[in-house]
C-alpha cells in the first residue's frame, strides 16, 4: 500500500486535495488518509447516518466530477448498485455527466498510426476532423469508407487506460482503508465492489469486446426488422478504434420531433419494451445502458440501439429467479420472495430473516390490489434493493445492471406512452420462463444435476469428516450460530436430509424389486405372495414414489 502512494504520489495527492476541498476530510480522517481532522462538529461520522447521506452524496458527486473520467464512470456504475449504495447517494451519483474536452486531430492520427500504421485520410475517402460527440472514454468522428458506406468511428481518448490504471490502483488502496476502518466497508466488502467496478471499466475500454457485444445482440434480432443494430466494420476496428455503420435518426427522447414527423409513439414504446425483455429473458444477454442517447428512432418506427460497452448477462437460473420474484410480487407472497432469495444463496450475511420478511411484507402491502398498469417495475426493483441494502442481502451484479436498464427504459417509455405498462409487457415473458422451467425435459435436467451434486457431496463426505475431526482434535473448531435464523437453517438442513433419505429409500426399493424379478425368473416361481401380485404392486409403488419426487421438484424448483 505504501508503494501505491509513492508510485502515484502526484495523482494520489491530487485526489486527496479534491476530496478535502469538497468537504470529505472527515471520511479521509476516519480511514487514516489524513493526519488532521478538518471537519465541522455536525459532519457525518459514518456512512450509515441517514440524515447526512444526501449531503454526503452531493459532496461525493462534485468530487468525482472534478476527478475526471475514471471517477465519473465509477460513480455512474455505483449509481446502479442500490443494494450496496444508499438510495440518497445513488440518486446524486445518477447526475454525473461526461463533461470533458475533445482531444486534437493530431492525437487521433497518432492512435490510427498505432493501430493501422497509417493515418485516417489513407483509410477513408472522407474523414471529419471535428468530432460529432465527446465522452469520458472517447469521441466519435464521421467518415466514409472507400466502398461508399458512411460510418461513425469511436476513438479512445489518449492514455485513458494508463490514467484509469493509476486511478484504480489508488482506489484499491483507499478501498482497503475503508474496509479496515469502517463498519460499512466491512459489511459491503468494498474491495470486492471496486474489483467489480474495475472489471466493468476495463471491459468498456476494449472496443473489440464492444463490437462483439453488438454483433451478439444483432443476432438476437436477425429476423426482426423492427430492431436495428449498427453493423461493425472489423477491418477498420481495433481495441482502441471502433468503426460502425452511421445511424441517422431521431433520439428517442425528442418527443416533439417524433410527433412532428408522424412517428407512432405507442408502437415505439411497445417495441422498446419487447426488445428489452427479448434480450433479457429469451437470450440472457442484454444492453446494459439503454439511455436516450443510445436509442435512435428510424423510419417506420424502427428502434436502433447504440453503444454496447456495458452489457448484462443472466443464466437460466438467474432468469428463473428473476421471474419468480416478479410472480411473488404479483401474488403478494413474501414467503416466496424469501424462498427465492434462499435459492439464490443471497442471505448469508442477513442477521434477521424475520425482519427482512416483515419489510418485504410492508413493501408488498403498498402494491396490494394494485393493477399491473399501476406498478412501476423499475421503481419496485429499486425499493427491493433498498431493503436489500438495509439487510445486507447480496444482490448479483447482473441483476442490478438489469434493474438499472429496466428503470432507464421505463422512464423513456413513460415519456412515449404514459398508459403503457411495463409490468404487463414482461408478464408473458415471465410465464414463459416458468413453463420452460417445469417442462419434463427441464425437470429431468435439474434432477440429474441435483443427483450429481448429491453424489459429489457424498463422495467428499469422508474427507470432510476427516478434516473436521482433525480440526476438533487441534481445538480449532469454531461455531457461529445465529439463533434468529435457526428455524430457517434447520428447515434447509431438514430439506437436504429428507431428499437424501428419500433417494436412498427409492434406490433400495428399486434394488429389492429387481432382485425379486430376477429371483422369480430363475426359480420359475410365480410373483404372487399371500395372494398378492408383489412385483406389479411394487412397480406401482415405485412409480408413485418417482412421481412424488418429480412433484417435489416441480413444487420447489430444486426439491
Amino acid at each position: 500500500m505504501i508503494q501505491t502512494t509513492i508510485r502515484h504520489s502526484k495523482r494520489y495527492q491530487e485526489i486527496i486535495n479534491i476530496l478535502i476541498k469538497n468537504g470529505l476530510s472527515h471520511l479521509l480522517y476516519r480511514i487514516g488518509l489524513t493526519g488532521k481532522k478538518r471537519v465541522l462538529p455536525e459532519e457525518v461520522e459514518d456512512l450509515e447516518v441517514d440524515h447526512n447521506l444526501v449531503n454526503f452524496g452531493v459532496k461525493l458527486r462534485i468530487s468525482l466530477q472534478e476527478l475526471g473520467p475514471t471517477f465519473i464512470k465509477l460513480g455512474q456504475i455505483a449509481s446502479t448498485r442500490r443494494d450496496i449504495v444508499p438510495e440518497p447517494i445513488a440518486k446524486e451519483l445518477e447526475k454525473l455527466q461526461d463533461d470533458v474536452q475533445r482531444f486534437s486531430y493530431e492525437e487521433v492520427e497518432q492512435i490510427f498510426h498505432e493501430a493501422f500504421e497509417k493515418p485516417p485520410e489513407e483509410m477513408f475517402t472522407d474523414f471529419s476532423t471535428i468530432p460529432l460527440a465527446t465522452a469520458s472514454i472517447g469521441q466519435v468522428h464521421r467518415a466514409q469508407l472507400p466502398t461508399g458506406e458512411e460510418v461513425a468511428i469511436k476513438i479512445q481518448r489518449p492514455n485513458i487506460k494508463k490514467t484509469m490504471d493509476t486511478d484504480l490502483d489508488i482506489l484499491f488502496h483507499i478501498a482497503r482503508k475503508i474496509e479496515e476502518k469502517t463498519k460499512w466497508g466491512k459489511t459491503y466488502q468494498v474491495l470486492e465492489m471496486i474489483e467489480d467496478f474495475s472489471t466493468t471499466l476495463k471491459n468498456e475500454l476494449d472496443y473489440l469486446m464492444e463490437g462483439r457485444n453488438a454483433e451478439r445482440i444483432s443476432k438476437q434480432f436477425v429476423d426482426d426488422q423492427t430492431i436495428h443494430i449498427p453493423k461493425i466494420y472489423w477491418d477498420y476496428t481495433s481495441n482502441k478504434i471502433l468503426t460502425m455503420e452511421m445511424v441517422h435518426g431521431i433520439k428517442v427522447n425528442q418527443i416533439d420531433q417524433l410527433d412532428l414527423e408522424g412517428y407512432d409513439r405507442e408502437i415505439i414504446a411497445d417495441r422498446i419494451a419487447h426488445s428489452l425483455f427479448t434480450q433479457v429473458l429469451d437470450y440472457g444477454f442484454f444492453h446494459g445502458d439503454p439511455h436516450p442517447g443510445n436509442i435512435y428512432i428510424l423510419p417506420q418506427n424502427v428502434i436502433s440501439y447504440l453503444d454496447f460497452g456495458m452489457v448484462g448477462r443472466l443464466n437460466d437460473q438467474m432468469k428463473y429467479h428473476f421471474a419468480s420474484l416478479l410472480i411473488a410480487v404479483q401474488q403478494n407472497s413474501s414467503d416466496q420472495m424469501i424462498e427465492t432469495f434462499q435459492e439464490m444463496e443471497l442471505l448469508d450475511h442477513v442477521e434477521k430473516t424475520n425482519v427482512l420478511q416483515r419489510d418485504l411484507e410492508h413493501l408488498l402491502a403498498k402494491y396490494y390490489d394494485a393493477t399491473l398498469s399501476d406498478i412501476s417495475l423499475g421503481q419496485l426493483l429499486i425499493e427491493i434493493f433498498s431493503i436489500a441494502y438495509r439487510h445486507k442481502v447480496e444482490i448479483p451484479t447482473d441483476i442490478t445492471v438489469l434493474a438499472k436498464a429496466i428503470l432507464t427504459a421505463e422512464e423513456i417509455i413513460e415519456q412515449l406512452d404514459p398508459s403503457f405498462s411495463i409490468m404487463q409487457a414482461i408478464e408473458p415473458f415471465g410465464m414463459k420462463i416458468i413453463k420452460e422451467r417445469y417442462h419434463p425435459r427441464s425437470l429431468l435436467k435439474y434432477a440429474l444435476e441435483d443427483a450429481i451434486e448429491d453424489i459429489e457431496t457424498l463422495r467428499q463426505l469422508p474427507k470432510d469428516i476427516h478434516n473436521t475431526t482433525k480440526t476438533i482434535n487441534k481445538g480449532r473448531l469454531k461455531f457461529n450460530v445465529n439463533i434468529e435464523d435457526a428455524p430457517s437453517f434447520l428447515q434447509r438442513l431438514d430439506r437436504i436430509s429428507n431428499r437424501l433419505s428419500f433417494s436412498i429409500i427409492l434406490l433400495a426399493f428399486s434394488i429389492l424389486m429387481v432382485g425379486l424379478i430376477i429371483g422369480t425368473s430363475i426359480a420359475g416361481e410365480t410373483n404372487v405372495l399371500f395372494k398378492l401380485p408383489v412385483i406389479e404392486l411394487g412397480g406401482i409403488v415405485a412409480t408413485v414414489m418417482f412421481l412424488f419426487m418429480l412433484f417435489a421438484i416441480f413444487r420447489s424448483g430444486r426439491m
